[in-house]
């Protein structure tokens, strides 16, 4: 293995915190090289990792699709328009998911050019000494060594797999199996009512599947708000999601068509026949083989890299981002912390707030919230205020016809500074936003509710939530304080 280059960082890993981090660097001057080994389902290397090729993306490119699909079947009527014979292309439509991530994968081949980021297609191992040995993706090609100041390890993550429901790629999927169906199966079982069964078990439910959610855990969605998780399990449910907690399941077996799915629900076994079954139970760090034996990384029992509050990990001049470290695995969690990194090895000031990452299911209704919920106030005992609004009362919403959901803010009951903002309705991911900006120059809720805001928009509905922390809100009837 012969010495390559030498560069002032080598960045191992090309998705969202990755690629992110070595544009930055690459900007503030430093020769940086990013490797990457993703390949697609032809062979061919692209860049932006999970969330570009079979993640945030193109589940949000079916997600656009099939809610387009349904408004045309049950929506559309309400506002005087009349469609026959509506039919279902499944090949263009994945054709368009594939193009969008095609265009974006892109893109980011172009900003490495324009940024002098060197991309080296092939898998990166840790060595002592912060040298990385590269095995191409070209298997005609040797293997060969960067030396690194710096490394900053951004591997991302894999589907966790569940030993009941064994992946096979055809019957038992895992979420990039559930964005490539050539057909629309009948029945869809889904095991895990989390982020990513929702969304795509809302996918496939549009478009005419039958889709039943297996949750192992008594409470829904136990990471947002509870009034949030409430009103979005009865929405889901009027929707035709059938979604049935505290069930878990014990094992599965393939037929020749169907899956037969047992599980636990309380003290009796039930099971469910299916057509296809998607596996949807989390993910866990991509950290195998990411370093050699002799490299004395810290790692936690789970695989996930140890670092500090700055990413740094126990090596010196090693960082590690992304889903490979503590914290919620969201793309925009791992790309700022990219940004941050970079900004620390030239040595600017950088912080991540990791209080204020904002977390968004894309269903319809969409939900989305920052800071803390209730219960966790609650539980920590600190003392609050909470106004509610209701997309009901919203103009835009009702001009949408998307007026179902509500904005609910939480604010300290002494100091009024906003603690958390939750949101189920129409483009909550949007919404949040503003309330994110606020809380990060640690705004109060007096600060939102006297802020001027456009109408008829759909962003009022965080005004009068502000407004109804202290009753005062114009557009509903506000609650009586005990």
């Amino acid at each position: 293995m012969s010495n390559n280059k030498k560069y002032d960082v080598v960045v191992i890993g090309a998705g969202p915190a990755g690629y992110v981090s070595a544009i930055r660097c690459s900007q503030l001057g430093l020769k940086t090289a990013c490797v990457d080994n993703w390949l697609d389902e032809d062979g061919e290397h692209r860049l932006g990792g999970t969330c570009l090729n079979v993640g945030c993306i193109p589940s949000k490119a079916l997600l656009d699709s099939s809610e387009h699909f349904h408004q045309v079947n049950q929506e559309f009527a309400d506002h005087g328009i009349t469609v026959k014979n509506v039919s279902l292309d499944i090949s263009q439509m994945m054709a368009r998911k594939n193009n969008i991530s095609n265009q974006l994968t892109s893109g980011i081949n172009a900003l490495f050019k324009a940024n002098k980021v060197d991309l080296h297609t092939g898998s990166g191992q840790l060595k002592i000494n912060n040298q990385i040995a590269v095995t191409p993706l070209d298997k005609s090609k040797k293997s060969y060594r960067l030396d690194a100041d710096n490394v900053i390890l951004a591997t991302g993550s894999n589907p966790l797999n569940i030993p009941v429901a064994p992946i096979d790629g055809d019957k038992i999927v895992d979420s990039t199996g559930a964005l490539s169906f050539t057909e629309v199966p009948k029945r869809l079982g889904v095991i895990g009512a989390g982020v990513i069964g929702l969304e795509l078990g809302s996918v496939w439910s549009r478009l005419g599947s039958k889709v039943i959610l297996l949750e192992a855990q008594e409470e829904f969605l136990p990471f947002a708000d509870r009034l949030v998780a409430s009103e979005a399990l009865r929405h889901f449910g009027n929707q035709g999601l059938d979604i049935r907690l505290g069930a878990r399941v014990t094992s599965s077996s393939i037929g020749k068509k169907q899956i037969t799915v047992s599980y636990q629900d309380g003290k009796e076994q039930k099971r469910i026949v299916v057509d296809k079954l998607l596996v949807s139970v989390g993910r866990t760090p991509h950290t195998q083989n990411l370093f050699a034996p002799d490299v004395d990384l810290i790692i936690d029992e789970s695989g996930f890299i140890d670092v500090d509050e700055h990413c740094r990990t126990n090596l010196p001049g090693v960082y590690a981002i992304g889903d490979v470290v503590r914290g919620p695995m969201l793309a925009h969690k791992g790309s700022e912390e990219g940004v941050a990194v970079a900004e620390t090895i030239v040595g600017n000031n950088a912080h991540i707030n990791m209080d204020l990452i904002p977390s968004v299911v894309y269903t319809v209704p969409e939900i989305a919230w920052a800071g803390k919920t209730e219960q966790a106030l609650l539980k920590e005992e600190i003392p609050f205020n909470s106004g509610v609004f209701p997309f009901a009362a919203n103009g835009r919403a009702k001009a949408m016809n998307a007026d179902i959901g509500q904005v609910k803010v939480l604010s300290h009951a002494k100091t009024d500074k906003i603690l958390g903002v939750h949101i189920i309705g129409p483009f909550a991911s949007e919404i949040l936003q503003a309330a994110v900006v606020a809380m990060e120059f640690e705004g109060s809720a007096e600060d939102l509710a006297r802020t001027i805001f456009s109408h008829p928009s759909l962003s009022e509905a965080l005004h009068e939530a502000a407004l109804a922390v202290d009753n005062r809100a114009i557009h509903a009837i506000n609650r009586k304080r005990k």
